[in-house]
């Protein structure tokens, strides 16, 4: 079998999952995959959380320390700051032949329309929704085991609950708009077998 003909145009792909769903590890298994598997075509990562981070790190305006204020005290952005980052990102990046991997970006329902029509803009066919899901016992468990200092009980709960407040009606917003392929991925797996029903389900 030529996996290499479900690639013939780029690939576009936006993961979703609460804390603790192992999320970013399929992310990157994802990208070795594209990256093995189609060499000539880069894969553009766009992850929201790092592209804030070097925001933060490098921007000494006045909003950029308004938004590290922000982030240091664990508030929430306004949804016009997550939104300039990733759409700056692609801005300067998308070429049109590039495989998009998306990881936490268009976490609020407002997002999901602006992410709605970069995808059109750019003329991305079928994105794949890729929902890792799992449950919140199940999350707070493999969290608790990890022994981080600020994986608590109460933080934990506080995160898996603003991903079904917040998160839920974003992953709504795809699930239900016939332009996406949606995966709903039985995330309470071994990584290996987590990433084998991805790569079934998207078929390339």
């Amino acid at each position: 079998m030529n996996l290499y003909i479900g690639m013939t145009k780029p690939q576009t792909f936006v993961f979703y999952g609460r804390s603790g769903s192992g999320k970013g590890t399929q992310v990157d298994l994802l990208i070795k995959y594209l990256s093995e598997k189609d060499p000539k075509r880069k894969s553009l990562h766009v992850e929201t959380g790092r592209l804030l981070r070097e925001f933060v790190a490098k921007d000494k305006s006045y909003t950029g320390i308004k938004v590290k204020d922000v982030i240091d005290h664990g508030g929430l952005l306004p949804e016009f700051v997550p939104i300039h980052i990733w759409a700056e990102f692609m801005f300067k990046n998308i070429t049109g032949d590039e495989h998009i991997v998306c990881d936490g970006v268009a976490r609020r329902a407002p997002e999901a329309p602006v992410l709605d029509s970069a995808f059109n803009f750019y003329n991305r066919e079928s994105p794949h929704i890729v929902l890792i899901n799992v449950s919140p016992e199940w999350a707070m468990e493999r969290l608790l085991s990890r022994g981080r200092n600020d994986d608590t009980k109460e933080s934990i709960k506080k995160r898996s609950d603003w991903f079904d407040e917040n998160v839920r009606p974003a992953i709504d917003f795809f699930e239900k708009n016939p332009y996406y392929k949606f995966h709903n991925i039985n995330g309470e797996q071994t990584v290996e077998e987590v990433h084998a029903e991805i790569m079934k389900a998207i078929k390339i």
